[in-house]
């Protein structure tokens, strides 16, 4: 089990040193989840910031570290799960001539969606994962869960605003608790997601207990 967590801050009013600060705090929230590592990756000016927390258990090497970026610098992952076929994608991967520098299924992933793209990689997986994607050079992220849902992935906007160059903050995370530990989280109550967990026990997908935050379907 691991975690991660992060935002997307198109407006440009918090610097890269802020940024890193923030995702820190907000990726140690999930120091449960992964307790043998942590890592960010921050882009100030595309204000993009990543955090992960790791459990290793395939690669226990330092290649292994997360936010992870791709051999060719266009693609920075954050993982959690596992992919059970990472071997066999290892090998055509290699047969394509991608180089690797460990031998962790994050890597396998990462690489496959720099050489395949990020649709055929994901539907080449077989495993459990939750995934944030961001590239570089298109500046757009991408969230991916398994399709059973059994990794966590939560996403949204807690001042209620669309994200984009108008200033919409976009959170992501593994879990709850670490959308909270961003500044500007403002934790409204989601009524209708209240009256469904009277209703079954739980909180239906995609709502979650909060205002404008949902869970990935």
């Amino acid at each position: 089990m691991c975690g991660l967590t992060g935002f997307f801050d198109p407006s440009g009013n918090c610097s890269e040193k802020d940024m890193a600060t923030i995702v820190k705090k907000m990726a140690t929230t999930l120091r449960h989840r992964g307790p043998d590592d942590d890592g960010i990756w921050c882009d100030g000016d595309a204000g993009i910031a990543i955090g992960h927390r790791r459990l290793a258990i395939i690669d226990l090497s330092s290649q292994g570290h997360q936010p992870m970026v791709s051999g060719n610098g266009e693609w920075v992952i954050a993982y959690n799960g596992e992919v059970y076929n990472f071997p066999e994608l290892h090998a055509d991967l290699v047969k394509a001539g991608i180089p690797f520098k460990g031998r962790s299924d994050t890597e396998v992933i990462l690489e496959g969606c720099a050489h395949w793209g990020i649709a055929e990689t994901v539907n080449r997986l077989v495993g459990m994962f939750a995934i944030a994607l961001w590239n570089r050079k298109t500046r757009s992220l991408t969230l991916v869960r398994d399709r059973l849902g059994i990794k966590p992935l939560y996403w949204g906007n807690p001042e209620g605003k669309q994200t984009g160059k108008s200033g919409g903050l976009f959170l992501f995370g593994s879990e709850l608790k670490s959308l909270t530990a961003h500044p500007r989280w403002r934790g409204g109550l989601n009524r209708d997601a209240l009256a469904g967990f009277l209703r079954y026990g739980y909180v239906p997908t995609p709502d979650s207990i909060y205002a404008d935050i949902h869970k990935l379907a």
